[in-house]
């Protein structure tokens, strides 16, 4: 197979795809209907015609039967008054007339044959077209339900390309989304272990960050000094504020506490 033929065998086949994807049955169906309709009114007008054709003859008819009975009466007065000569004239006239006659009469029964098998075709072919009418809304709105049956089970799988638009919309919102949190979440970490900087301010300079790590590590000190106090291998803890002063003389009700704890035997 050569490529030309090739490509117009794959061009046909496209373009019949897609001619097929276009069409609408309903569509096609009403276009046939008033296809047939235009038929059925030319019908009609080519028996109106031949009925007009027939009533102009039948009408030359009638005047020309009207003009030979009026020679035939001339041609008995000329007779009553001794004219033969008119007489004779008359006749002939009417003998003229009368082949006219003859003639439209022939031309007369074809018309009216041609009317009345026209007028049987117009009758049939209006019943066709009822038929066709009744069948093609019928076609129509099976059609149109299943249509709508396919449209609804679709929506219901969730196939329909609208409804894979939106599934597809819904979950890059949800990606987004997510990756806005762990984004925001990241951000939070880093701004509370200090790696970035706060440029509104809100959280402090380095110095307040130092101070506050110191002040952790203080607290610390300061349980583990009160754990030993009360198991008696240390003194007491001293607040933060006093450790940052010079060290007092303990209280005698501490000095008191800390003989109270000494153990038995001991000096005093």
């Amino acid at each position: 197979m050569s490529v030309m033929k090739r490509l117009s065998m794959i061009f046909k086949s496209k373009a019949n795809k897609a001619l097929d994807k276009m069409e609408d049955p309903r569509e096609t169906l009403d276009y046939s209907y008033q296809r047939q309709l235009e038929l059925l009114q030319k019908v009609r007008r080519g028996v109106a015609d031949v009925a007009t054709s027939r009533k102009r003859v039948e009408l030359q008819l009638n005047g020309l039967e009207q003009s030979a009975r009026k020679l035939e009466e001339q041609g008995r007065k000329a007779l009553s008054v001794g004219r033969e000569d008119l007489a004779r004239e008359a006749l002939q006239r009417r003998s003229g007339i009368q082949s006219q006659m003859a003639d439209l009469k022939v031309q007369h029964d074809n018309l009216q044959a041609e009317e009345e098998k026209l007028t049987t075709a117009s009758q049939r072919l209006q019943a066709k077209v009822d038929a066709f009418r009744t069948k093609k809304e019928t076609i129509k709105a099976t059609y149109t339900a299943a249509e709508a049956q396919t449209r609804i089970n679709e929506a219901f799988s969730g196939i329909s390309e609208e409804m894979g638009d939106v599934g597809l919309a819904i979950q890059r919102a949800e990606d987004k989304t997510a990756q806005m949190q762990a984004r925001a979440g990241a951000i939070d970490e880093l701004l509370a272990s200090g790696a970035l900087d706060d440029v509104t301010g809100s959280r402090g300079d380095d110095i307040q960050a130092e101070l506050d790590r110191m002040g952790g590590g203080m607290d610390v000190e300061l349980e583990l000094a009160r754990m030993k106090a009360e198991l008696g291998q240390g003194p007491a803890p001293q607040s933060a504020i006093e450790q940052g002063q010079p060290q007092q003389q303990a209280q005698p009700h501490q000095q008191g506490q800390t003989q109270h704890l000494r153990q038995p035997g001991e000096n005093a």
